[in-house]
């Protein structure tokens, strides 16, 4: 698409700093956009309900109601839930970046900002937003006229909910993958600092106690001052407890380490071909991210993860799709168990079982929950672009849709749903081997 069709495009800056305010409005004066200033939350929730623009340019820390909390009455709000909203944050605001995008914001511009990066972000997010006003104007135009163009129209959409598909997969991915990337690198540090130099801890304080024995057994008559020290910092256990301490932090290292080695496997970057991918380790990886999604809380118990891993070879794939695949299947479990904690007396459960189909030609992977199940008039719809049942800012109704092109469109393989209502719901992945 070209970036003259973005002529008529308003954006909305909000920023307390005039500084920054005037970088952004340099960066992107040029590209013939209309700019709406506004210098704190309050004043941008009135101008983004009145102006209508087709994006958002939110600081995170402002004075008075901050960026979250903008963004926040922005999705609650019908005549604004649609506009696209880009957070400015820090380099190092990892966390913010992160719960920016779950309460609905589409992406984050780091400071200081870089002029490319801007741009770059900006134009993304505005044929996002085209694409989907023009969709919609689509829906409305193959409505009225079904009969002239049914074919035509049809196509044309199906043209373009691909297009937009493979835009917001690819810059969500891209979004998520820097982010735990950024993460299990800045993890790597501190630990291989900690390791290297825990080894050494170990010896030396293994020398010492060797060296406190050997001094005690050729000066076994200590002076009254040695002795009521060695009362006083209780001696005998802190020569048996100090190994026991190392050990118990070589464990906690190792348990740091793990957790960097899963989020650098869920994030992996898809090549331009398929490459060998080990099934487990991406559902294993995915299930360490979502772990404290799986703890209890005073709104529902302890969910349960249930193995049963069959003997998977490697597969050809693009590792990092099936990973939101697998993470969009396991989060609409979550949210299902959630929804359906007060009225299930069974304990939660999700069940991963994978296996080698029969005719050992396709891998079988079965999401299976025993939360409520989906009404059928609703399970119908589920894999439908922008159809959801959550509430506004909790679901896009894309999930669904892009893992059923992930699946079948880029793995030639199938995606598919059974429910029973008020037991259990289960999506089977099938991909071929080869």
């Amino acid at each position: 698409m070209n970036e003259n069709n973005f002529e008529s495009s308003t954006i909305l800056i909000v920023d307390d700093n005039p500084t920054n305010l005037k970088v952004l409005c340099a960066a992107i004066a040029n590209y013939g956009w209309v700019i709406l200033v506004a210098t704190d939350g309050e004043s941008a929730l009135e101008q983004a309900e009145y102006a209508q623009p087709n994006l958002i340019l939110l600081d995170v820390m402002m004075t008075g109601i901050n960026g979250f909390e903008t963004c926040q009455q922005l999705k609650a709000n019908p005549l604004t839930q649609d506009i696209p909203v880009i957070f400015m944050t820090a380099l190092t605001d990892t966390i913010d970046k992160v719960k920016g995008l779950s309460i609905g914001a589409v992406d984050y511009i780091t400071k200081p900002f870089q002029t490319e990066e801007v741009l770059a972000r900006v134009k993304v997010h505005l044929k996002i937003h085209s694409l989907t006003k023009q969709l919609e104007a689509q829906k409305i135009q193959l409505a009225d006229r079904v009969t002239e163009r049914t074919v035509e129209l049809s196509d044309a959409m199906q043209e373009l909910q691909q297009s937009q598909l493979q835009l917001v997969q690819s810059e969500k991915m891209s979004t998520l993958g820097q982010l735990v990337a950024g993460v299990a690198h800045e993890i790597n540090n501190p630990v291989g600092f900690l390791s290297g130099n825990l080894f050494h801890l170990a010896k030396y304080a293994n020398d010492l106690i060797e060296h406190l024995k050997l001094y005690r057994q050729n000066y076994p008559q200590a002076t009254p001052d040695i002795e009521k020290n060695a009362r006083d910092i209780y001696i005998e256990e802190l020569i048996e407890d100090l190994p026991q301490v190392i050990t118990s932090m070589n464990v906690g290292i190792e348990r740091i380490h793990h957790i960097s080695t899963s989020l650098r496997t869920f994030s992996r970057a898809d090549t331009s071909t398929k490459v060998d991918f080990n099934i487990h380790e991406g559902i294993d990886s995915t299930l360490l991210i979502l772990k404290h999604r799986l703890k209890a809380n005073h709104k529902i118990p302890e969910i349960e993860i249930i193995k049963e891993y069959g003997d998977l070879p490697n597969i050809q794939c693009y590792p990092g799709q099936l990973n939101q695949v697998f993470m969009n299947l396991i989060t609409n479990s979550i949210d299902a168990l959630e929804e359906y904690a007060a009225k299930n007396s069974q304990p939660n459960k999700i069940t991963i079982k994978t296996s080698i189909k029969p005719d050992v030609q396709s891998v079988l992977i079965s999401v299976k929950d025993n939360g409520p199940g989906i009404p059928l008039e609703v399970k119908e719809r589920i894999f439908d672009q922008f159809f959801t049942t959550k509430s506004v800012g909790k679901g896009t109704g894309l999930g669904l849709s892009i893992s059923r092109q992930i699946i079948e469109d880029k793995h030639q393989g199938k995606l598919s749903c059974i429910s029973v209502s008020g037991e259990s719901t289960e999506f089977i992945i099938e991909i071929p081997l080869k």
